[in-house]
Protein backbone atom coordinates (compact mmCIF):
# COMPACT_ATOMS: atom_id res chain seq x y z
CA UNK A 1 0.00 0.00 0.00
CA UNK A 2 1.81 3.30 -1.12
CA UNK A 3 0.03 5.30 2.05
CA UNK A 4 3.04 6.73 4.36
CA UNK A 5 1.88 7.65 7.65
CA UNK A 6 3.55 9.96 10.14
CA UNK A 7 3.46 9.11 13.55
CA UNK A 8 5.07 10.57 16.41
CA UNK A 9 6.39 8.58 19.49
CA UNK A 10 7.90 10.22 22.45
CA UNK A 11 11.67 8.91 24.11
CA UNK A 12 12.57 10.31 27.45
CA UNK A 13 15.96 11.82 27.70
CA UNK A 14 18.46 10.37 30.10
CA UNK A 15 18.16 13.01 33.22
CA UNK A 16 21.57 14.12 34.22
CA UNK A 17 22.86 14.55 37.65
CA UNK A 18 22.81 18.45 37.25
CA UNK A 19 18.96 18.64 35.69
CA UNK A 20 17.83 17.14 39.34
CA UNK A 21 20.15 19.04 41.32
CA UNK A 22 19.17 21.98 39.68
CA UNK A 23 15.41 21.06 39.84
CA UNK A 24 15.96 20.82 43.79
CA UNK A 25 17.90 23.86 44.16
CA UNK A 26 15.27 25.73 42.52
CA UNK A 27 12.39 23.87 44.98
CA UNK A 28 14.81 25.27 47.79
CA UNK A 29 14.80 28.53 46.31
CA UNK A 30 11.00 28.88 46.13
CA UNK A 31 10.45 27.28 49.78
CA UNK A 32 12.91 30.54 50.64
CA UNK A 33 10.47 32.96 48.99
CA UNK A 34 9.27 35.16 51.68
CA UNK A 35 5.98 33.73 52.47
CA UNK A 36 3.32 35.28 55.35
CA UNK A 37 -0.34 34.71 56.74
CA UNK A 38 -2.40 32.50 54.65
CA UNK A 39 -0.01 32.69 51.97
CA UNK A 40 2.50 31.25 54.77
CA UNK A 41 -0.66 28.06 55.07
CA UNK A 42 -1.20 27.41 51.62
CA UNK A 43 2.66 27.68 50.97
CA UNK A 44 3.28 24.62 48.89
CA UNK A 45 6.65 22.24 50.23
CA UNK A 46 7.88 22.60 46.83
CA UNK A 47 11.23 20.41 47.90
CA UNK A 48 8.97 17.82 48.64
CA UNK A 49 7.57 17.62 45.83
CA UNK A 50 10.52 17.63 44.18
CA UNK A 51 11.83 15.17 45.94
CA UNK A 52 9.12 13.07 45.83
CA UNK A 53 8.70 13.10 42.22
CA UNK A 54 12.73 12.18 41.72
CA UNK A 55 12.17 9.47 44.20
CA UNK A 56 9.35 8.28 42.11
CA UNK A 57 10.98 8.51 38.69
CA UNK A 58 14.70 8.26 39.73
CA UNK A 59 14.60 5.72 42.86
CA UNK A 60 17.93 4.98 42.31
CA UNK A 61 19.75 8.31 42.41
CA UNK A 62 17.72 10.39 44.63
CA UNK A 63 16.75 8.19 47.79
CA UNK A 64 16.63 8.30 51.56
CA UNK A 65 20.38 9.13 51.71
CA UNK A 66 19.78 12.57 49.49
CA UNK A 67 16.55 13.51 51.09
CA UNK A 68 18.15 13.59 54.55
CA UNK A 69 20.46 15.98 53.06
CA UNK A 70 18.41 17.84 51.26
CA UNK A 71 16.43 18.42 54.41
CA UNK A 72 19.42 18.98 56.55
CA UNK A 73 20.01 21.99 54.09
CA UNK A 74 16.16 23.15 54.42
CA UNK A 75 16.44 23.02 58.08
CA UNK A 76 19.44 25.43 58.19
CA UNK A 77 18.20 27.13 55.15
CA UNK A 78 14.60 27.90 56.76
CA UNK A 79 16.27 28.26 60.37
CA UNK A 80 13.87 26.00 61.72
CA UNK A 81 14.39 23.00 64.12
CA UNK A 82 17.68 20.77 63.34
CA UNK A 83 16.17 17.65 61.60
CA UNK A 84 12.02 18.57 61.36
CA UNK A 85 12.78 19.09 57.56
CA UNK A 86 15.17 15.78 57.36
CA UNK A 87 13.31 13.56 59.31
CA UNK A 88 9.93 14.49 57.09
CA UNK A 89 11.96 14.19 53.35
CA UNK A 90 13.52 10.94 55.05
CA UNK A 91 9.91 9.26 55.38
CA UNK A 92 8.50 10.79 52.27
CA UNK A 93 11.44 9.60 49.91
CA UNK A 94 11.00 6.01 52.28
CA UNK A 95 7.15 6.11 50.62
CA UNK A 96 8.30 7.41 47.22
CA UNK A 97 10.81 4.68 46.77
CA UNK A 98 9.05 1.76 48.46
CA UNK A 99 5.87 2.92 46.22
CA UNK A 100 7.14 4.27 43.05
CA UNK A 101 6.15 0.99 40.78
CA UNK A 102 2.91 1.69 42.13
CA UNK A 103 2.71 5.12 41.74
CA UNK A 104 4.19 4.83 38.13
CA UNK A 105 1.45 2.88 37.39
CA UNK A 106 -1.27 5.35 37.93
CA UNK A 107 -2.65 8.07 35.91
CA UNK A 108 -1.92 11.31 36.92
CA UNK A 109 -5.26 11.94 38.64
CA UNK A 110 -4.86 8.66 40.21
CA UNK A 111 -1.68 9.29 40.87
CA UNK A 112 -2.76 12.73 42.66
CA UNK A 113 -4.68 10.92 45.01
CA UNK A 114 -1.88 8.67 46.28
CA UNK A 115 0.41 11.26 46.76
CA UNK A 116 -2.11 13.23 48.78
CA UNK A 117 -1.51 10.76 51.27
CA UNK A 118 2.43 10.97 51.18
CA UNK A 119 2.00 14.62 51.46
CA UNK A 120 -0.43 13.71 54.51
CA UNK A 121 1.70 12.16 56.29
CA UNK A 122 5.03 14.38 55.94
CA UNK A 123 2.42 17.45 57.25
CA UNK A 124 1.92 15.23 60.23
CA UNK A 125 5.56 14.65 61.17
CA UNK A 126 6.00 18.37 60.73
CA UNK A 127 2.71 18.83 63.06
CA UNK A 128 4.19 15.85 65.68
CA UNK A 129 7.51 18.18 65.70
CA UNK A 130 5.94 21.05 66.25
CA UNK A 131 3.95 19.96 69.08
CA UNK A 132 6.44 18.20 70.67
CA UNK A 133 8.52 21.14 70.85
CA UNK A 134 6.20 23.93 71.35
CA UNK A 135 3.06 22.14 72.62
CA UNK A 136 0.62 23.34 69.99
CA UNK A 137 -0.42 22.33 66.60
CA UNK A 138 -0.99 24.96 63.76
CA UNK A 139 -3.92 23.15 61.63
CA UNK A 140 -4.02 25.98 59.23
CA UNK A 141 -0.48 24.61 57.94
CA UNK A 142 -2.27 21.24 56.38
CA UNK A 143 -3.90 23.49 53.78
CA UNK A 144 -0.11 23.01 52.48
CA UNK A 145 -0.43 19.74 51.58
CA UNK A 146 -3.68 20.58 49.65
CA UNK A 147 -1.94 23.25 47.72
CA UNK A 148 1.50 20.64 47.17
CA UNK A 149 -0.85 17.71 45.68
CA UNK A 150 -3.03 20.57 43.39
CA UNK A 151 0.33 21.29 42.32
CA UNK A 152 1.32 17.74 41.46
CA UNK A 153 0.03 17.51 38.35
CA UNK A 154 1.92 20.50 36.80
CA UNK A 155 4.74 19.56 38.17
CA UNK A 156 4.57 16.36 36.71
CA UNK A 157 3.75 17.91 33.51
CA UNK A 158 6.46 20.32 33.47
CA UNK A 159 9.44 17.72 34.40
CA UNK A 160 8.33 14.59 31.71
CA UNK A 161 7.75 18.01 28.88
CA UNK A 162 11.42 18.63 29.49
CA UNK A 163 12.79 15.08 29.77
CA UNK A 164 10.77 14.28 26.24
CA UNK A 165 12.09 13.64 22.84
CA UNK A 166 9.29 13.90 20.15
CA UNK A 167 10.97 11.45 16.88
CA UNK A 168 8.60 11.60 13.56
CA UNK A 169 8.63 8.34 12.09
CA UNK A 170 7.74 7.71 8.46
CA UNK A 171 6.18 4.09 7.81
Amino acid sequence: MGLSSTTKTEIQRPVGNLFIFTTIAIALLLNGLPWDGYGLMLRPDFVAMMLLYWCMHKPMRIGIGMSWAVGIFADVADASLFGQHALTYTLLAFGGVVLHRRLQMFDLRQQTTQVFGLFVLSYTVYASVHWLVDGDVVWGYFLGCLTSTLLWIPLSLALHALRQIRVSRER
